[in-house]
């Protein structure tokens, strides 16, 4: 059963845009924190982004000021707005929930890759 589905990767340019977007299933009940991880190939998953229910972010080091995440707890939606994108930032993302009791859900990873 799939409960975080993700969509809005593809093929940019560099300095370009995309726009991810995750639909968590309300299945899961009692979501603290919400956010998108990275893995390119031959690399460990990074985090990029996450925003808790309060609405608290955090980013890598390496996105800020380009990348920007946003939930709608409404629809249990968490979108990733990426601008300024850079061929580093080439990799599969994944869409991250994390509950109350600290349980942890994983997206199927949508591929991002940015040309130079």
């Amino acid at each position: 059963q799939v409960q975080l589905v993700e969509s809005g990767g593809g093929l940019v340019q560099a300095g370009g845009s995309l726009r991810l977007s995750c639909a968590v299933s309300r299945t899961i009940f009692r979501i603290n924190a919400m956010g998108w991880y990275r893995q390119a190939p031959g690399k460990q998953r990074e985090l990029v982004a996450r925003i808790t229910s309060a609405g608290t972010t955090t980013y890598a080091d390496s996105v800020k000021d380009r990348f920007t995440i946003s939930r709608d707890n409404a629809k249990n939606t968490v979108s990733l707005q990426m601008n300024s994108l850079k061929p580093e930032d080439t990799a599969v993302y994944y869409c991250n929930a994390v509950t109350l009791s600290t349980r942890d859900y994983w997206g199927q990873g949508t591929q991002v890759t940015v040309s130079s």
